[in-house]
């Protein structure tokens, strides 16, 4: 499965020179990361409130074109690996077709604060959406 993610540039994300300033596309990721396990019956805040946590233990990007205020960019978001205990999703942020940046986030599984397997119904729904 891949989720599309459509994010409005804001100006407050932009630099002294007129473009989305690098820090702010790790928000991008995990609104499209937010949105991906929505649209997988996965919404994070039911996940969250079993006591069951995903944080970003590695993040990595490569920066190819800007993005400036107003323009809308798309998040391609993918879950390309799944472990019992950890997660790797894989991004692309596009506009209009060219590719603006891509990058990965992963996650390791926290359950009641500490590192812990993800719990098997969640591995499971997870699994249908691995693309490996």
């Amino acid at each position: 499965m891949e989720s599309l993610t459509c994010i409005k540039v804001r100006y407050a994300e932009t630099d002294q020179m007129g473009v989305v300033h690098h820090s702010v596309y790790a928000v991008y990721l995990e609104a499209a990361r937010v949105d991906f396990l929505e649209r997988a019956g996965l919404p994070y805040p039911q996940v969250e409130a079993r006591g069951v946590y995903f944080p970003v233990v590695e993040l990595g990007l490569t920066f190819r074109a800007p993005a400036r205020f107003g323009e809308e960019v798309l998040v391609r978001t993918r879950l390309a690996g799944l472990s019992r205990r950890d997660l790797l999703f894989r991004y692309r942020v596009e506009r209009d077709g060219i590719l603006l940046a891509e990058g990965f986030t992963r996650h390791l599984c926290q359950v009641g604060g500490k590192a812990g397997r993800i719990p098997e119904d969640i591995y499971q729904a997870l699994s249908v959406l691995h693309l490996g």
